[in-house]
């Protein structure tokens, strides 16, 4: 209840999705069917259907079509808002950062990303030793890379599948993924893995590989709405989906 003897609001969180994105709503929404109603997402789509390092593909991640899938979001009262897309880790977290400022001065709501929870998960656990399972080509995966050991994360073990079309992440077998997570998750090499890239249905399989690996795993999709969760209610935890979403925000408030 509110302070007026009224039902509380659950907090709305608002994101990004890149249009060829299948996989994020489905289990985001997943997700939040077991947390009660605390929360609800609601989503907004821009154009995004191949990941590769060239202008063309770099122009699908524009503010101006960032700032009104914002726009449309802010309609709806949402409390926070999330690039849930991963370009800032091959483009730069300093991208990121900027488009954020930009989103909050447009919409006057606080925003996040898939790249910049990523960097905050692995802050909070103490990680500078990243597995990388991507479904990736090889030099966006080596970008990747050197943008994350500028920030102090450096992936010491990498695992990429070579596809560039978005609309295919999301059929990569579950065997497949979890396979990439038992090449890269290993812990005297890493101290965390990360499935990175919203369209891989890594989420499931976090708690398991988690018990089979002894690591954290850090699943692009769970980290963004970690995040979003985070930014809201630094006392959320929920368990059944891994170590990140049941323990992390008690690790993050000190940070």
């Amino acid at each position: 209840m509110d302070q007026n003897g009224s039902p509380a609001r659950a907090h709305r969180i608002g994101m990004i999705v890149p249009s060829s994105n299948t996989c994020l709503e489905p289990v985001t929404s997943r997700i939040l069917d077991t947390t009660g109603g605390i929360a609800t997402a609601h989503f907004a789509r821009v154009p995004v259907t191949r990941i590769a390092l060239d202008a063309d593909a770099d122009t699908q991640f524009g503010t101006d079509s960032m700032v009104a899938a914002a726009e449309l979001l802010a309609d709806a009262h949402v409390d926070v808002i999330a690039w849930n897309g991963t370009s800032g880790s091959w483009l730069g977290p300093d991208r990121d950062r900027a488009l954020c400022d930009t989103l909050e001065q447009h919409t006057g709501v606080p925003a996040t990303t898939s790249t910049l929870a990523m960097l905050v998960a692995c802050r909070a656990y103490g990680v500078t030793r990243l597995g990388l399972a991507v479904p990736y080509t090889e030099d966006v995966t080596a970008r990747i890379a050197a943008q994350y050991a500028r920030q102090g994360v450096h992936c010491t073990a990498t695992d990429a599948l070579g596809i560039s079309d978005n609309d295919t992440f999301a059929r990569i077998p579950a065997a497949r993924v979890a396979a990439q997570l038992a090449a890269v998750a290993r812990p005297d090499d890493v101290q965390a893995a990360a499935v990175l890239c919203t369209n891989v249905y890594g989420a499931p399989l976090v708690a398991e590989a988690e018990r089979q690996h002894g690591v954290p795993v850090l699943d692009s999709v769970t980290v963004t709405l970690w995040h979003a969760l985070h930014m809201l209610d630094p006392g959320t935890a929920l368990s059944g989906w891994g170590e990140l979403l049941q323990h992390g925000s008690r690790r993050a408030a000190g940070l």
